[in-house]
């Protein structure tokens, strides 16, 4: 079955990716992976990347021994602080993550590690976010992860710092159909 390794936002934990991706994976017929970080957001958001990521790597070991995961069917998705580091991840390890979906990130976090394959990225944001400023995506991130060629789809929504169920079910649409979904405004 494909997976989706799903990252939480700042001071969130476990259960709200699960709670709001859970229905989808079982809908759509992929496996949640949803790791928590140690602290209140994740180490790349912070500092280098270090202990977070070495608890992604220990579960996605004890997931492949547990299940039939297709290998060439793993993205990896996260809000807010998680997409952050959704995106430094993916792109260092883009030749296993091949898509990477990030709602609403604020940064690209940074990876000593430099990055490998060409994976797809589904990139949204609200335009009324008061969090972080939708400008953050649309001027900066997207435009950025262009000019290094990768394939960015973007979404732009009318909304806050949330991810509304529209938005969820056209990344996991895009996600299901290989990263094939038409490019909006």
């Amino acid at each position: 079955m494909p997976l989706m390794v799903a990252l939480h936002g700042g001071g969130g934990d476990a259960s709200g990716p699960i709670a709001f991706l859970g229905p989808y994976a079982e809908a759509h017929g992929f496996l949640l992976l949803a790791p928590e970080s140690r602290g209140s957001t994740w180490d790349g958001i912070v500092g280098p990347f270090g202990p977070d990521v070495a608890t992604i790597e220990v579960l996605l070991e004890l997931t492949f021994d547990r299940c039939a995961v297709d290998l060439t069917r793993v993205a990896i998705e996260g809000f807010s602080d998680g997409a952050g580091e959704a995106l430094g991840l993916g792109l260092a390890n883009g030749d296993f993550f091949r898509w990477i979906i990030a709602f609403s990130p604020g940064i690209v976090a940074p990876s000593e590690s430099p990055d490998v394959g060409l994976p797809r990225i589904f990139l949204s944001h609200g335009r009324q976010d008061p969090i972080i400023p939708f400008t953050t995506s649309d001027e900066l991130i997207v435009p950025y992860l262009q000019q290094l060629g990768y394939e960015v789809t973007f979404v732009a929504y009318d909304g806050v710092h949330a991810v509304t169920p529209e938005v969820a079910l056209e990344a996991v649409t895009w996600f299901k159909t290989g990263g094939q979904s038409a490019q909006r405004p």
